[in-house]
């Protein structure tokens, strides 16, 4: 199939690149001329796994392509993609100014049939407003498709390619038997197309990320009560994980969430249950509770301190909002930083990905190392913020001599609380007891 892509952030590009590796000649559009240029010459703008591999192959077979021209892009294709941002607004909601926009630009420019998907999270009624927007501007006919895309930052690729589902919201048969057919390579038993209306497929994406949201909000609330009354959150966790009926994944105690999906769904879900004028008090909770838990590292570092962190240098470990991306949106380690720095408090940092995206935030309020090592020297205590797998097994030998305290406040709980004990630091993590020198 010809398909166009609308937006080159991670959700047009993995969307983009893989439809492209199955075969389909893909256009990707975008405003900014310099990305595109850039990309037409094999570079890709973001870190993501194993994407730029495909990127490059899918490039060279001539399937995949790059354009700032919306209506050369859309001429021969069939299928339109939205991967549009939908940025948080002022007052929580989800910002549809970029998908208002392309619609009315698709309904000017559109002269035969075309499916429009939109893969965007958007509050449910968007994809009417889209409709609506595009019917002012033409009698051509075309539908409007709600698709929710589901992608892990740092698994983007195995999750397109290898999805547990795939949410196509539509009442149109035309459009159904079409994306059968072009979803039909990642299709099987175990993983498959669920139909719906447009307005239960958009609710389906903001309920799926909010429920992940609360489960993690829920584990920290435990690690936090853990940390009063005496328990361990790693023994909880798996006393938990081991119903079926609650699963073991995302329970992981830490810092908070962050990313460009959760913080942002959550709020908009709430906004847009307060427009229908239903009180969502549990997720109102999830948001209190995760901007909390979020600085939550920073009071356990005051305490050691005896309240006065004033010209203590600091080494922190990871700044991406989690492993495997260089993203750093409402990354946990900003609130950690910001947090830091109104106390006078000199900073070190160190991530494998995302140090050009904070360099940006902050430019010489902190410093930056080569390496997780070189960061360390004269530090009075290492704080880890996210729990890249280089992290896991660090020389703990190296780790002492460099640091000016063997001290490590860890929000992420990378390592066994005997081991810490053993190897002479004090320890301090999420939800267990402290291991004290």
């Amino acid at each position: 199939m010809n398909l166009t892509v609308i937006g080159t952030g991670y959700v047009g590009l993995v969307t983009g690149t893989c439809l492209a590796d199955m075969g389909n000649n893909v256009t990707c559009v975008d405003i900014d001329e310099d990305k595109v240029k850039a990309m037409k010459n094999g570079k890709i703008p973001i870190y993501e796994p194993n994407l730029e591999e495909l990127f490059n192959k899918n490039i060279v077979g001539d399937r995949l392509h790059f354009t700032t021209n919306l209506k050369e892009a859309i001429q021969n294709s069939s299928v339109i993609f939205l991967a549009l941002p939908t940025p948080q607004d002022e007052d929580g909601s989800a910002d549809l100014s970029y998908v208002k926009g392309v619609a009315h630009d698709l309904g000017k420019m559109i002269k035969g049939y075309k499916v429009i998907i939109n893969k965007s999270t958007v509050p449910v009624g968007t994809s009417d407003i889209v409709k609506d927007i595009i019917s002012s501007h033409t009698n051509v006919a075309f539908d409007v498709v709600s698709n929710p895309e589901f992608l892990r930052e740092g698994y983007a690729v195995k999750d397109f390619m290898e999805p547990e589902r795939i949410i196509i919201g539509s009442k149109s048969k035309k459009a159904k038997s079409i994306l059968s057919k072009l979803y039909k390579p990642f299709i099987s038993t175990k993983r498959p197309i669920i139909f719906m209306d447009e307005r239960s497929s958009e609710l389906t994406k903001y309920a799926s990320n909010c429920f992940l949201a609360t489960k993690i909000t829920f584990m920290n609330e435990v690690a936090n009560l853990c940390e009063i009354i005496g328990s361990d959150v790693d023994m909880v966790r798996i006393g938990m994980g081991s119903d079926s009926r609650i699963g073991n994944r995302f329970l992981y105690p830490g810092i908070g969430y962050g990313g460009s999906c959760f913080p942002k769904d959550v709020n908009a879900l709430v906004k847009s249950s307060d427009e229908a004028n239903y009180d969502f008090k549990i997720l109102k909770s999830v948001l209190d509770v995760n901007v909390q838990q979020k600085k939550s590292l920073v009071p356990k570092v005051s305490r050691y301190f005896n309240n006065n962190l004033k010209g203590k240098k600091v080494a922190i470990w990871g700044l991406a909002f989690k492993p495997n991306t260089d993203d750093v949106r409402e990354a946990p380690a900003i609130d950690v930083i910001n947090e830091l720095l109104l106390q006078d408090v000199e900073i070190t940092a160190y991530d494998p990905e995302a140090m050009p995206n904070i360099e940006r935030i902050y430019g010489d309020k902190i410093k930056f190392g080569k390496n997780a090592y070189d960061i360390l020297e004269d530090a009075d205590c290492l704080l880890i913020c996210t729990e890249w797998s280089e992290f896991t097994q660090p020389s703990f030998d190296k780790i002492k001599k460099l640091l000016k305290n063997p001290i490590i406040f860890d929000g992420r709980n990378m390592f066994d609380l005997e081991a810490m004990k053993h190897n002479g630091f004090h320890y301090e993590s999420v939800g267990r007891k402290i291991v004290k020198l």
